[in-house]
């Protein structure tokens, strides 16, 4: 057993044999990817803690690196062999330990989006941090995009920014979108970007601003009449958690929007609270829920693999969906928690999935020869 040192928190990294559990669905979608002959399998778990959040992941191509984000700080793991290259924390530039976003932009920067600390920037062991006072909306930072003209777009909890790097001039977006409090951004193929907030959807094809909500079908209807949540800072200015639960239940709030995707055909994925993904395509919202197969209806977190599958993070596990099926995998099945948060998807078709107390290696084994 291999045994990694995380901020005074050992990583453990154990080799877990699970079947896969499986739900059919039919929802009337179009497909996107042909099945896999055989599903991939959790076949590592890099254990955290019980107490500590991951919260990000970002997959590194150029130099073969997965960055994980989390409520104690950053790792990079070295995906040739999965061992832990460095964990970086205050001592080593993070302006706070607490990372709820990573992006990379094609110089190699790495970009981590802090809870109250701003956003650091770090690449070959040089760091650089930037505040409100740099020109940055909100000391509250949870998302990244690269924009097709090497610009960044940075999401916080006080608007967008886009941030030209070469100037390292900030512009900031607030009443143009639909609510400012912004979870996640996605640049589609024709460079529009989409952002999801805590009122819904907004996007910008750079000259003009159009928004949806739940009123526009984003986010599917309440179906076990869970209470509407107020766990939110919509109008206002007042800081809350990104508890879903009230009185020990979970809550609803369509409008709310934890995560984005542009997919390869530009079509719009985003993962609602208590909505299920809601999906837009030829200007039309539909929505995927439990009822047509998806693990849970609070949707966290959402990739595209390299055979063009969709995986969802939800409160009650993990989706894969290729278009006709669902297949659900969940703390029964070897997840370390079942609030996936986080999910990356490898060239190579590994998927990596971050929840509270570990991350999660996923990949198709393959058969001997």
């Amino acid at each position: 057993m291999k045994v990694f040192r995380h901020s005074g928190i050992f990583l453990l990294l154990c080799t877990l044999s699970v079947g896969v559990e499986e739900n059919a669905a039919h929802a009337a979608q179009t497909p996107v990817a042909a099945p896999v002959d055989s599903l991939p399998e959790i076949v590592e778990v890099f254990r955290v803690g019980e107490s500590v959040y991951v919260r990000s992941l970002a997959i590194e191509a150029d130099t073969n690196r997965l960055w994980v984000g989390t409520s104690l700080g950053v790792n990079e793991i070295d995906l040739a062999d999965n061992r832990l290259v460095n964990t970086f924390n205050r001592d080593q530039g993070l302006a706070n330990e607490y990372v709820f976003g990573i992006g990379i932009d094609s110089d190699g920067y790495k970009w981590f989006g802090t809870n109250a600390g701003g956003v650091s920037r770090y690449r070959d062991g040089d760091w650089k941090v930037f505040f409100p006072m740099h020109g940055l909306a909100d000391y509250w930072v949870y998302s990244f995009a690269n924009d097709h003209d090497g610009g960044l777009w940075i999401g916080t909890w006080a608007g967008v920014n886009y941030l030209d790097r070469q100037s390292e001039k900030f512009v900031t977006y607030v009443k143009e979108l639909v609510n400012e409090w912004v979870y996640g951004i996605t640049v589609d193929s024709k460079g529009v970007v989409w952002f999801g907030t805590e009122g819904g959807v907004s996007r910008f094809d750079g000259a003009t601003w159009t928004s949806w909500n739940h009123d526009n079908d984003v986010g599917g209807d309440n179906p076990d009449a869970l209470p509407f949540s107020r766990n939110t800072g919509l109008g206002t200015r007042s800081r809350h958690d990104l508890g879903i639960l009230a009185g020990g239940k979970p809550t609803y709030n369509p409008n709310y929007i934890f995560s984005i995707l542009a997919d390869r055909e530009d079509v719009i994925w985003a993962g609602t609270w208590g909505g299920g993904v809601a999906r837009f395509e030829n200007n039309t919202w539909t929505n995927l829920m439990e009822k047509d197969g998806l693990a849970g209806n609070i949707v966290y977190s959402i990739a595209q693999d390299t055979a063009g599958a969709f995986w969802f993070g939800t409160n009650k596990g993990l989706s894969r969906y290729d278009g006709k099926t669902f297949h659900n995998w969940n703390i029964h099945d070897g997840l370390p928690s079942n609030d996936v948060y986080t999910i990356a998807t490898t060239p190579g078709g590994d998927v990596w999935i971050g929840t509270r107390g570990g991350v999660t290696r996923m990949t198709v084994k393959k058969s001997p020869s």
